[in-house]
């Protein structure tokens, strides 16, 4: 099933399914968000697919027509931002076979030469790790906070990059969507498509750096696909400026196409007691192999973001705007 979130003719927010054409979304009856459909499956003990099914209205919208009026939200949200957590794992995504096997190759010379950087290091412990035996943990991935719910972009809605970054990139992500339960059991909702947009320059000077270049916007969305994920995804990444697309990369996610499972990524992630609080939402970006950074594409104020993953459904549209921090050297005082 797609859900979404969007703002009917009042500015209310409602769950709405989206047809198998992307033509026309269904509204949901007697339901406000994405989180109180989840949490009602919860209570009712059914699937968030029988949830929604038993909602559906007789109220149905044009789907492009609210995308092109910015009426789309992301698909998951909490209502109040700080129970939402937003992180990443990176070093996940070997590429295509030909890319893989000159990794293998480029480590092996590395380590013989002992020249193996701490990235391609960890990058080696999920290719010879990273998909444990079902049930079992496998080898621990980067991992990376970005923010809380009020960092989340809707889709269309401009990215804002605060105006001491180096740099405002896209990564072309998948992104695993999340509610804990009254008991502390982390239920995923489904996936998305993400922009998980980071500050590369600020990176590539160290990487202990990376905690730094994370804390940035992101967007997800716009639409939620419940159910079992297809292992091999096939998706296009592409920045435009003056409305004409200036870099263009297909991209590859799934699990076909990563050094870690999903299950072990997310047993890392929800291994700790922190990240169980009942109620909770978590969006979790998985990683990406792509972005125009790594090609010497720098985006520029007024560029466009767009990322397109068709099994996840329309794609991801965002600008790049800068912003005032709104904060100086000096500006903490004392009480």
């Amino acid at each position: 099933m797609r859900l979404i979130q969007l703002l009917d003719e009042t500015g209310t927010t409602r769950v709405g399914v989206v047809d198998a054409e992307g033509k026309k979304v269904s509204l949901l009856e007697g339901v406000e968000s994405t989180w109180a459909l989840a949490g009602a499956a919860l209570a009712a003990g059914r699937g968030l697919d029988q949830e929604a099914a038993a909602a559906i209205g007789q109220v149905t919208l044009d789907y492009p027509a609210l995308l092109q009026a910015g009426r789309v939200l992301s698909p998951l949200h909490h209502p109040d931002p700080a129970h939402c957590l937003v992180t990443g794992t990176g070093l996940t995504h070997l590429g295509s076979a030909a890319a893989r096997d000159a990794m293998h190759q480029n480590l092996k010379q590395q380590a013989d030469a002992g020249t193996l950087t701490d990235s391609m290091r960890m990058f080696q412990w999920g290719v010879d790790g990273g998909i444990p035996e079902t049930g079992k943990a496998g080898a621990q991935p980067e991992w990376f906070y970005k923010g809380d719910g009020a960092i989340v972009a809707a889709p269309g809605a401009p990215l804002p990059s605060p105006d001491f970054a180096l740099d405002g990139g896209e990564e072309p992500e998948l992104v695993g969507l999340y509610l804990i339960g009254p008991d502390g059991t982390p239920h995923r909702l489904g996936f998305a498509i993400g922009n998980e947009f980071s500050d590369h320059v600020t990176e590539r000077q160290n990487y202990l750096y990376l905690a730094h270049s994370k804390l940035r916007a992101c967007a997800i969305g716009p639409e939620l696909r419940t159910g079992a994920l297809p292992r091999d995804l096939r998706g296009t990444s592409r920045l435009k400026r003056g409305g004409a697309v200036v870099w263009e990369k297909p991209f590859l996610t799934g699990e076909a196409n990563m050094c870690h499972s999903l299950e072990n990524l997310e047993y890392h992630h929800f291994k700790y007691a922190a990240h169980r609080r009942p109620g909770d939402v978590h969006l979790h970006f998985f990683g990406t192999a792509t972005l125009s950074f790594a090609d010497g594409m720098r985006a520029e104020p007024g560029d466009v973001f767009e990322i397109e993953l068709p099994e996840l459904g329309a794609p991801l549209v965002n600008p790049l705007r800068t912003v005032a921090s709104g904060f100086v050297p000096g500006g903490v005082r004392s009480l």
